[in-house]
């Protein structure tokens, strides 16, 4: 590790100035024509003066051999200054290089042995490791030097630029990225020089310098403090066009840096006020959403990614033990760069042609290929699939996200995942007790649990409240539905009867329902139950179906899932949420769900463990919470159906929430566990579940009951004010959230069946000045206590 104010390494920091140069600035040296010049600094603390401020010395190669050659061993250089001296003087502008390439390998072993170091140690204890050689080649100008010699045929003013040798770029292109693993600061360095980032770029138009090109690439842009904008990347379109398809699915790993916004991962975490603040602050397109429109622009691309993500494996037989396999390899294989290396010399082996194919890719027929074992090929495949799926899910969630889910349509995604669902997405059961990992999460998963979790990432932003969610079903399923709707005599949803049955799912079943299969399947511990639940709930997001919640009901989805909740002994609250939400989807104003649900929850103690799973978090639970209110509601306006009746007056769920002390406890609840500061995309749904109840209750002409029993409550927890206040302040931060946002105000009216007039007229009354409006929330705090919070919004 690298102590950041000195420049030094922790390895030797205090002896490095003692042993590298004992003699102050008093001896003669070149550049001072002799003349003795005293300074308290010694030449380490010089050269790091001189690469800040760009005045004296610059790089330790401008120091007197002789001298180098006198303290190279008490200070432990191995040769490095002198060596680089060589390589300074056999590159200038007219030499051959050839030389320059010898002086490079030499180098080149020296720091190699490092960098291996670094990758095959814990990644814990890494950063604690010293790299001496790697730190010294920095310190005396080796980068710099470096970057100097592959930039040089840009400098000329010949027509015909020079072309530098194949393996000299990439000795070049190696040297640089194991001084980045091993030399705190050298990537931020490299990243800093723009100019040399657009060039790296440029490199890659070669196949046989690709791939160093693009490991150096995708390091720089990890650590870059500003996103680069792929419309400065010289002739973008031609390069991805030119690329082969293993190219394509390694130039995805560069992408996912370039298309994604900052702390994506992270994102329900943020404060709805900083997010707010924020797209004030920034109302043009932010870079990523640029240069995601800039990767929709290229002929070509999307196509090619759905072909990537969808083709086959060529698959040998005899693999009894593919778990195990997989294993011993990851507990070397950091990521796809290994597998690529030898995939590539499998290439170069072959002299294969650059010419692919769509299916199986010139990699199939490499001999080495065939060598290699079988476990290998697969988690090279599900490496690159990984990649772009991840882009594809990206893109998914920008603003062009119709333009992309038309593509994808069209490029038959769907139904190409669906043919590789069992035979390799989940061909073999995969433990997966970690946490609940995130969309941009640096985690220690497997590829194959990687590659679960990003299928299952692209089904959820796929179906969510978009009609081509129906391409995940096949035709039999299809005319399922559609008869569904007829022997309820309900009309069949635009987007069922619209769907392009060209491009749905082939074979027995859909992508859909195999899902469900596994998810059946799926251990309670499983971390895979979340995004899987994540995935089935999409899809019947949106404006309520009952086709669709049946079509589910009759694959024993509500029974798995209440299971789930009370009789598996799941303890993640990530899981039970995702379980709460899918459950509160399913039964919405469905009263079939409802009596399928008093007859899984059969027992006192079964209710009473289901109600307290419910309680233990409701930030977690409120979505079903409010699922049963709107339920319950609509079922007890529709007198008239027995059925409904007769469900109405057996079913404990609905029983309790009929209860007016019961819906009271929640509104209670939910109001007192959030505040404007705390509001984040998670926990809205608190704010605009507790906003269904009142205005329930307001189409009842109750609110001013509610409301008193919330003065009630403030008083008898002897805070007065304290609650209603906060409830004030929480629906002020309401309207400026929603009132300029189209896309929450239209999932709130299609989740609840009310109209967001309704919705916004509620909040108006609620926040009126008139304190003698019974329906005002200020008509309910005592003066003294009122507007506690006045400044809470004040920008």
């Amino acid at each position: 590790m690298i102590h950041q104010s000195c420049g030094l390494p922790a390895w030797n920091s205090s002896v490095q100035e003692e042993e590298i140069m004992a003699t102050h600035l008093g001896s003669e040296f070149p550049w001072t024509g002799g003349k003795r010049r005293n300074c308290n600094g010694n030449i380490v603390t010089k050269i790091n003066a001189g690469r800040i401020t760009g005045h004296g010395l610059s790089r330790g190669t401008q120091l007197p051999g002789s001298l180098l050659q006198e303290r190279d061993k008490r200070a432990k250089w191995h040769g490095i200054p002198t060596l680089l001296q060589k390589l300074y003087e056999s590159s200038h502008p007219n030499s051959d290089l050839s030389n320059t390439h010898s002086l490079l390998k030499v180098l080149s072993s020296q720091l190699s042995m490092e960098a291996m170091s670094f990758v095959t140690e814990d990644r814990k204890t890494a950063q604690e490791s010293t790299f001496p050689n790697t730190y010294t080649f920095d310190l005396f100008g080796g980068v710099d030097l470096l970057v100097e010699i592959l930039m040089r045929p840009t400098l000329t003013m010949q027509k015909k630029k020079p072309k530098m040798n194949d393996d000299l770029v990439k000795d070049c292109l190696s040297v640089l990225y194991n001084c980045c693993i091993c030399t705190e600061g050298v990537t931020k360095s490299l990243a800093a020089r723009e100019d040399f980032v657009l060039f790296l770029f440029t490199l890659m138009t070669n196949k046989k310098t690709f791939l160093q090109t693009a490991t150096l690439i995708e390091d720089i842009l990890g650590v870059k403090k500003e996103m680069i904008q792929l419309e400065g990347i010289p002739n973008l379109s031609g390069l991805v066009q030119s690329f082969d398809q293993q190219q394509l699915a390694n130039f995805c790993r560069i992408l996912s840096v370039t298309i994604s916004e900052p702390d994506v991962g992270n994102d329900d975490k943020h404060t709805l006020l900083a997010k707010n603040a924020q797209q004030k602050r920034n109302a043009s397109p932010s870079r990523a959403e640029v240069n995601q429109v800039t990767l929709l622009n290229i002929p070509g691309f999307i196509e090619r990614l759905c072909k990537l993500a969808t083709r086959k494996v060529s698959e040998a037989t005899g693999t009894s033990n593919f778990l195990q396999e997989l294993e011993d390899w990851y507990t070397w294989l950091d990521s796809a760069l290994v597998l690529d290396a030898l995939m590539q010399m499998a290439t170069e082996e072959a002299e294969q042609s650059s010419t692919e194919s769509s299916d199986e890719s010139s990699l199939a027929t490499s001999p080495l290929r065939h060598r290699l074992p079988q476990s290998m090929k697969i988690v090279h495949e599900i490496m690159y699939k990984v990649e772009v799926l991840y882009v594809l899910c990206v893109l998914l969630m920008g603003r062009q996200r119709n333009q992309v889910h038309k593509m994808l349509a069209e490029f038959r995604l769907i139904p190409g995942l669906n043919n590789l669902f069992d035979k390799l997405i989940w061909r073999k059961y995969t433990a997966s007790n970690h946490v609940v990992h995130g969309q941009n999460e640096n985690c220690d998963c497997s590829p194959e649990i990687s590659f679960k979790i990003q299928f299952l990432r692209l089904l959820q932003s796929f179906s969510d409240h978009h009609e081509n969610k129906y391409l995940l079903l096949n035709c039999q399923e299809l005319n399922e539905l559609s008869a569904i709707s007829m022997k309820a005599n309900i009309p069949e949803v635009d987007a069922l009867v619209n769907t392009d049955r060209s491009l749905v799912c082939d074979g027995k079943k859909g992508l859909l329902t195999r899902l469900l299969t596994v998810m059946k399947r799926e251990p309670p511990d499983s971390s895979f139950r979340f995004w899987q639940a994540r995935a089935v709930e999409s899809f019947l997001r949106g404006a309520t179906s009952y086709a669709d919640q049946m079509f589910l009901l009759k694959r024993g989805l509500l029974e798995h899932i209440l299971f789930c909740i009370i009789d598996s002994g799941c303890t993640s609250r990530d899981v039970l949420q995702s379980y709460f939400d899918l459950l509160g989807e399913l039964m919405k104003f469905n009263i079939d769900a409802f009596k399928r649900f008093n007859k899984y929850v059969n027992t006192e103690e079964k209710f009473q463990t289901f109600m307290t799973q419910i309680n233990s978090s409701l930030v977690d639970s409120n979505m079903l919470v409010r699922c049963i209110v709107l339920s319950l509601d609509r079922f007890e306006n529709q007198t008239e159906d027995v059925k409904v009746m007769e469900v109405l007056s057996e079913c404990c769920l609905l029983s309790y929430m009929a209860r007016v002390e019961n819906r009271l406890s929640f509104l209670f609840r939910l109001v007192n566990i959030i505040n404007v500061q705390t509001l984040t995309q998670e926990n809205v749904s608190c704010l605009n579940t507790s906003l269904v109840i009142l205005m329930l209750a307001r189409r009842r002409a109750k609110l001013p009951f509610y409301l008193s029993a919330l003065r009630e409550k403030e008083y008898a927890e002897k805070y007065p004010g304290c609650l209603l206040n906060n409830f004030h302040n929480l629906l002020r931060f309401w309207q400026r959230h929603y009132l300029n946002k189209d896309k929450d105000s239209t999932c709130l009216e299609n989740s609840s069946c009310i109209p967001f007039s309704y919705w916004k007229e509620t909040v108006s009354v609620l926040l009126g000045s008139d304190r003698t409006s019974l329906c005002a929330i200020a008509s309910y705090i005592d003066e003294p206590f009122l507007d506690l919070d006045r400044d809470l919004l004040e920008d």
